[in-house]
């Protein structure tokens, strides 16, 4: 917990705006509750000899806050990470959060084909981050168009203002992606 909540100054922005995590300052990340939340992950997987769901989702944070820089992320840990999760814990949540790491492991195309597979999860009908995540694995891959949709549907089924008005601002530059492709 001490983990997650060193990031909630970064995590939106001087008018409200959510700040989504590889566009954060983390400069502002609270270096005191990270180093705390560490030293508990770390007495508590010397206190287990398995980790256990919350030991698991603490590892997966500690990776983000161990980077210095998006880059520096340990991606591929926390895609192996999440699959131990999935066998403790299925959920689509977690195989949902799962799909963004192997697309940052792997590149957009491979989280898009495990993203396809959660289509039909009825849990995640209305569940605006699955056509959110979709809609950036899309953009990435160059297909604005279909990108645009989902992010259109991700603001769409949100309650969030703000989160709506990000979304629609996505739609927006996919839009105009659409209109001024750059040349290869």
């Amino acid at each position: 917990m001490e983990i997650q909540a060193s990031r909630s100054r970064a995590r939106v922005g001087p008018s409200g705006e959510p700040i989504l995590l590889l566009d954060q300052d983390r400069s502002t990340w609270d270096q005191l509750l990270i180093r705390r939340g560490l030293a508990a992950l770390d007495r508590a997987e010397k206190l287990a000899s398995a980790r256990g769901p919350y030991t698991l989702q603490a590892a997966i944070a500690a990776c983000h806050a161990r980077a210095r820089t998006p880059e520096e992320t340990d991606w591929p840990h926390i895609v192996a990470l999440y699959e131990s999760l999935a066998q403790l814990t299925p959920s689509p949540i977690v195989e949902l959060n799962r799909a963004v790491a192997v697309a940052m492991a792997s590149g957009p195309a491979a989280g898009l084909e495990l993203l396809d597979t959660l289509a039909t999860e009825p849990s995640l009908k209305s569940y605006h981050l699955l056509p959110s995540v979709r809609g950036d694995f899309l953009f990435k891959l160059g297909r604005f168009a279909d990108a645009q949709a989902e992010f259109a549907r991700a603001a769409s089924l949100t309650r969030n203002a703000r989160e709506r008005e990000l979304l629609l601002a996505r739609a927006q530059s996919c839009a105009e992606s659409q209109a001024n492709p750059t040349p290869n």
